[in-house]
C-alpha cells in the first residue's frame, strides 16, 4: 500500500451544507465561555475535569486506569511495581503536564511545530512510547492496521517521513490563518490533518485531542481551555475512526465536520452541567463549612476540589503550617460533616474521597 499524502490545507468546503451545525456548536460553546468567564478561581475547577480528559484522550488509545485509579494513586503518592495499571497512570498523569505546559507556552506564542515536539516530550515521558524517540518527529514509515498486520493490509499508511516537514508547515500556517471562516471548522479541519501526517512514532492521537482545547484558548473562544472532547470520541469511537479514514480515503469531509462540530456541542452542553454542578457543589460547602472554627476549612476544601482523593500526608503538604494534630481534627469535622469519607479503613495513612465531587465528575 502507498503512503497518502494529505492534500494541503485548506480544502474546499460546502459550507451551506454545515451551517446548522456550526451555529449550534458556535452557540453551545460561547454558552460555556460564559460561564467560565465568569468564574473566580479556574484552577481549582479545571483539575479534576482536565484529569478526566487526560483519562479518556488515554483510553482511546488502550489505557485501562480510571479516573479513581489516578486520583487515588496521587493520594498516596506510592510506586507500586511497574505493572500495566501503573503505566496507564503515568500516561494519564504526563497528559495533564503536557496540557499545563502547553497553557504556559501559549501565554508567549502561538501553535507550532516547536509546541507539538514539547508537548510530545512530555507526554512520553518515561512509559511504553518512550523509546518511540520523544520530542522528535519520526524518520521511519508508519501504518496504522491492526497488530502483526504486513502495511498492504494496513487501515492507512502514513505519509513517508520526508514529506514532514513541507506537510507540518502548511499545518502551521493553516491552524494560524485568520482567513478561515469559522475557526470550529478551522479546528476540525486541523484536527483531521494532524492525524493523516501522523508526525510522530507514538502520541499522534493524544496530541491532536489535546490541540483542540489549546487552540480555542489561543483564538479567545474559551478563556481558559476547559472543553475536552475526548468523551464524544471516546463514546463514538468506531466513527470517529472510520470519519477521520473516509476524509483520507474519499475526501469526505462533510461528514467529518458535521461528526466533529456535533462533538463540539454536546460537550460544551455537557462540561457546562459539570462545571456550574462543580460551582454550585462548591458554594455551599463552603457556606456549610463556616461552622467549622479553623482558619484552614476554606483552604483544605479549595485542596479536596482540585483533588478528590487525599491523603493526610497530601494535605499535610498543602498545609503547611498547620500541625497534625490541626490537621487531623480538620479531617474529622470533614467527614463528620459528610464531605470525606475514609476510604482505606486503616488507622495510619489514611486516605479520604470527595464523592460528591467525582459524582459530578463521573
Amino acid at each position: 500500500k502507498a503512503p497518502f499524502i494529505p492534500p494541503k490545507l485548506p480544502p474546499k468546503l460546502d459550507y451551506n451544507s454545515l451551517i446548522k451545525e456550526i451555529g449550534e456548536a458556535n452557540r453551545a460553546l460561547g454558552e460555556l465561555n460564559g460561564l467560565l468567564v465568569n468564574i473566580p478561581n479556574p484552577d481549582l475547577l479545571t483539575s479534576p475535569l482536565l484529569t478526566k480528559e487526560a483519562v479518556l484522550s488515554s483510553r482511546i488509545e488502550g489505557t485501562q486506569a480510571s479516573l479513581e485509579d489516578v486520583l487515588k494513586y496521587e493520594a498516596e503518592e506510592k510506586v507500586t511495581e511497574a505493572n500495566e495499571k501503573e503505566r496507564d497512570i503515568r500516561e494519564i498523569i504526563n497528559y495533564r503536564q503536557a496540557m499545563r505546559l502547553a497553557i504556559e507556552e501559549l501565554e508567549k506564542r502561538p501553535i507550532s511545530e516547536n509546541l507539538i515536539k514539547k508537548i510530545h516530550y512530555v507526554l512520553l515521558d518515561s512509559v511504553r512510547g518512550a523509546s518511540k524517540d520523544r520530542g522528535n518527529l519520526r524518520r521511519t514509515q508508519v501504518f496504522i492496521g491492526l497488530p502483526g498486520t504486513p502495511i498492504e493490509e494496513a487501515t492507512y499508511v502514513a505519509p513517508p517521513a520526508n514529506a514532514l516537514q513541507q506537510l507540518l508547515s502548511n499545518w502551521e500556517q493553516y491552524i494560524n490563518s485568520d482567513k478561515e471562516k469559522d475557526p470550529l471548522v478551522q479546528i476540525g479541519l486541523a484536527h483531521y490533518q494532524f492525524e493523516a501526517i501522523h508526525p510522530f512514532l507514538d502520541g499522534n492521537g493524544r496530541i491532536g485531542r489535546l490541540l483542540i482545547p489549546l487552540f480555542l484558548y489561543q483564538r479567545n473562544l474559551l478563556s481558559y481551555p476547559l472543553l475536552y472532547i475526548s468523551e464524544y470520541f471516546e463514546e463514538n469511537r468506531r466513527d470517529y475512526y472510520d470519519l477521520l479514514n473516509s476524509v483520507s480515503n474519499n475526501g469526505a469531509w462533510d461528514s467529518w465536520l458535521r461528526f466533529f462540530l456535533n462533538a463540539i456541542t454536546t460537550e460544551s452542553i455537557k462540561t457546562k452541567g459539570t462545571v456550574l454542578g462543580i460551582l454550585n457543589l462548591y458554594n455551599d460547602l463552603k457556606a456549610e463549612i463556616t461552622a467549622i472554627n479553623s482558619i484552614y476549612a476554606v483552604r483544605l476544601l479549595d485542596v479536596v476540589f482540585a483533588s478528590p482523593i487525599v491523603s493526610f500526608a497530601s494535605i499535610k503538604e498543602h498545609l503547611k503550617t498547620a500541625s497534625n494534630q490541626t490537621v487531623y481534627n480538620l479531617l474529622a469535622k470533614f467527614v463528620n460533616a459528610g464531605i470525606l469519607q475514609e476510604i482505606s479503613g486503616k488507622k495510619r495513612d489514611r486516605v479520604y474521597v470527595f464523592a460528591k465531587l467525582i459524582e459530578i465528575l463521573r
